[in-house]
């Protein structure tokens, strides 16, 4: 039996032509090429281009013509979750300056399960709570779809770059915001 080979995104895929998953947590799921074991218990080879970051949902193309899906492996996070809009970006902020990923959602800040930024944050008066769940972090600025390409890679933009909106502007709008935030 020929060991099968995902290779590609398999991106116009639809459920039904599905047949099989991938569970992976997601330090695996940034790693281009592993050995796998699909959830029915096959083994295969992962073997994309370098700089992919799988996300739940992804369809996975193999040399055959079978079609898997990934699924985001429940793993050990920690989850902040406060209704201040400041806290939270403090948090994401102190997260971002140690590059830990996060995943950031309505109210809430998860980043993988850390005694050490768990006491930061305390520290900063949050409350972190540890669970079990999927972690999906964000990809990064120059990420596009489901590919990461790294840092260096920006698709030729400059800092310099020319398009239609003003970058002072949205500066402006907000620093007024957060002048204006009420905590009455």
């Amino acid at each position: 039996m020929t060991r099968l080979i995902f290779s590609e995104l398999a991106g116009d895929a639809t459920p039904e032509n599905v047949a099989d998953r991938l569970i992976l947590p997601f330090h695996a799921r940034q790693k281009a090429r592993q050995r796998i074991t699909l959830a029915s218990g096959q083994e295969a080879g992962l073997k994309l281009p370098r700089g992919t970051l799988l996300r739940g949902g992804d369809r996975l193309l193999a040399t055959d013509g079978t079609i898997i899906e990934v699924q985001a492996e429940a793993e050990p996070v920690s989850t902040v979750r406060t209704g201040d809009p400041q806290q939270l970006a403090r948090a994401a902020y102190h997260l971002g300056n140690r590059h830990v990923p996060v995943e950031v959602g309505d109210g809430w800040v998860r980043y993988g399960a850390d005694h050490v930024l768990d006491a930061m944050l305390v520290g900063l008066g949050l409350a972190p709570s540890a669970e079990i769940a999927p972690f999906e972090p964000e990809g990064g600025a120059y990420t596009h779809g489901s590919h990461s390409h790294g840092a260096a890679h920006n698709h030729g933009h400059d800092r310099d770059h020319d398009h239609d909106h003003d970058h002072d502007q949205v500066k402006t709008k907000a620093l007024n915001s957060a002048q204006t935030h009420d905590h009455g």
